[in-house]
């Protein structure tokens, strides 16, 4: 059985720079509090750069407001970033909405490297992809009935069409999570062929996270234990990125225990009593906000 691996060791030499990722899809919850708050933390900690990166892929559900408030909710936890959407930097634009090129030309070396297809299934896959999958809806293991398409080459640009990647079946993709130690997916049984590019035009999670990551120069990734299997993905298609000449390196990863309910179950964006303007405006203070999602971090899950 094939491997592809994640050496961590060469990210020692690198300089930090940690993201934030926020998607303006709704109110950032108790859960988002505790993740953002461990990778300033992080990035503190190893002397490095903060970025706040505003994932507004999806444009019928992204809203201006909800990225007004994200901004005012970090900054009222007292998070605090050297580049972004509010204050520049030498990487932008940092609003993924303004990023399309950037996400053409990787869906350009990778279709002419033959990594992708163009696929017409599954209309709940397509309406998942833009946004960060989770445990509870992840994609299903696509089951290849568009793979052996012929016309690729037919196709000058990515709309009218779902795009997959095509993963290696059988290959066991294993990498080193800093919080969490040695992880492995088999690819084609864990995952499959994933979204990259939707037909309505907009790029998938997936593929734009990778592209964007490498661009702001990203040595390490801090998010929710729920993305473990994206890391999966992601290592493939940086792989695949590589191969096709855009030299793709793989950051660090540091995946965070989720943030539960007393119940366990994982918190959502719709759960407005638990979002960051909820207990603020009724006057929890960021401290306590901190100090509330790590005890529930903690909880039985």
């Amino acid at each position: 059985m094939n491997q592809v691996s994640l050496d961590s060791s060469h990210s020692a030499a690198r300089r930090y720079r940690g993201r934030l990722a926020p998607s303006p899809t709704g109110l950032l919850h108790i859960g988002h509090a505790r993740t953002f708050w461990i990778a300033a933390q992080r990035a503190i900690e190893n002397q490095g750069t903060l970025i706040l990166r505003n994932e507004d892929l999806d444009p019928q559900r992204s809203r201006p407001e909800f990225a007004r408030a994200m901004i005012e909710d970090l900054r009222w936890l007292g998070i605090r970033w050297s580049e972004g959407p509010d204050c520049g930097g030498a990487y932008g634009p940092y609003s993924q909405s303004e990023r399309r090129q950037h996400y053409l030309e990787a869906w350009r070396r990778l279709r002419e490297g033959g990594f992708l297809y163009p696929c017409i299934c599954s209309r709940k896959d397509l309406a998942q992809s833009a946004s960060a999958p989770n445990d509870a809806d992840d994609e299903p293991v696509y089951p290849g009935t568009c793979r052996q398409r012929k016309d690729v080459a037919e196709f000058t640009e990515p709309a009218g069409m779902n795009w997959r990647f095509r993963v290696p079946d059988g290959e066991v993709v294993a990498f080193r999570d800093l919080n969490l130690g040695g992880k492995q997916y088999l690819a084609g049984t864990d995952f499959g062929d994933f979204l990259v590019w939707r037909r309505d035009d907009v790029p998938a999670y997936q593929l734009a996270v990778v592209v964007d990551d490498a661009a702001m120069q990203i040595s390490e990734v801090v998010r929710g234990e729920d993305l473990l299997k994206s890391t999966a993905r992601q290592l493939l298609l940086m792989r695949a990125l590589a191969q096709a000449g855009l030299g793709y390196a793989a950051p660090d990863y540091f995946h965070c225990a989720l943030v539960r309910d007393s119940t366990g179950a994982r918190l959502a964006k719709r759960r407005d009593a638990l979002s960051i303007r909820h207990l603020r405006e009724n006057g929890m203070t960021p401290e306590k906000v901190v100090e509330m999602a790590a005890e529930m971090a903690g909880w039985p899950q």
